[in-house]
């Protein structure tokens, strides 16, 4: 079982091309399948497993509060696993096959009101670090970008007299993404005055840096963020992903095709940008309720 994960995540990282953020979170699920198939269930060869030990093992999951959410992503990790080993270790059946996943409510996305933009981007002053926040923030909204292409960005990503950015997102796919005039002045300014400063003596690609010159992490990110807001009195939960949706819904709002936002996006179904026509509607009708005389 451990050496056909092992195999497992090799073919995620070589021939999908997936993060290692997301082989991690396919680690962790299947060893805790093998885990609970070993010891509970004590299987001992791949052959064994069926549709029963399936079922058990995510009936535990449930019962110790595991979110439908993250039982729904578990059993996709399993049913990607097994078609795996159909497929490579010529098993005679894939004992995922009738397993169904958890029907879950839908949350609608959190979103920034543009007037909340306008104040959390409100980042006057010439620190190299103020100009950094302010060249993120701007980046993020102008594009939309989840915070892990973020942060990959290198210089030779950016092509600012063109006004548009060069991603790299999940697995591998690139995709280009025009740049605001706010973002492209924001890193140009950025790059210029204040990228230098923080570079020190290091060397690095890497177009976003923390103060000792290396490249800025998910973690350091997450704190400046959380700083802005708190300083700005931003109190709605607000995390790098709530820009990425604030992008998309503004857009929407303002008439731009569907499609084109997918694109900008990266989905590779147009049915997980459709969340944010949904958005849209509530806001409409939340603004209709608010501001008609006879609502």
């Amino acid at each position: 079982m451990k050496d056909a994960i092992q195999d497992f995540l090799h073919y995620l990282t070589v021939e999908k091309g997936l993060s290692e953020n997301s082989i991690q979170s396919y680690k962790r699920d299947l060893n805790q399948y093998a885990d609970y198939l070993t010891n509970k269930e004590a299987i001992r060869e791949l052959e064994q497993i069926d549709r029963h030990h399936i079922r058990k093992f995510l009936n535990e999951r449930v019962k110790e509060g595991r979110a439908p959410s993250s039982n729904a992503r578990l059993i996709s990790t399993i049913r990607s696993f097994h078609q795996f080993l159909i497929r490579e270790y010529n098993l005679s059946h894939d004992a995922s096959l009738h397993i169904q996943s958890p029907k879950q409510e839908r949350k609608l996305p959190k979103v920034l009101s543009s007037q909340e933009v306008e104040v959390l981007f409100d980042l006057p002053g010439e620190e190299p670090i103020t100009m950094r926040n302010k060249a993120m923030l701007e980046t993020l909204y102008a594009t939309g970008l989840r915070i892990t292409e973020l942060l990959s960005l290198e210089l030779n990503d950016l092509h600012l007299m063109m006004g548009f950015v060069r991603i790299t997102g999940k697995g591998g796919k690139e995709r280009i993404v025009p740049l605001g005039s706010q973002a492209q002045q924001a890193i140009e300014n950025y790059v210029e005055y204040a990228r230098p400063s923080l570079l020190k003596k290091q060397s690095t690609n890497a177009l976003f840096l923390n103060h000792r010159g290396t490249a800025m992490t998910r973690q350091g990110f997450w704190k400046v963020l959380k700083k802005i807001a708190q300083e700005k009195g931003v109190n709605k939960e607000l995390t790098p992903h709530t820009l990425r949706h604030s992008f998309a819904t503004h857009l929407l709002e303002n008439g731009a095709d569907l499609r084109a936002v997918q694109e900008m996006l990266g989905h590779a179904d147009i049915s997980t940008t459709q969340i944010y026509t949904h958005i849209t509607k509530t806001r409409l009708k939340d603004i209709y309720q608010n501001y008609h005389p006879r609502a």
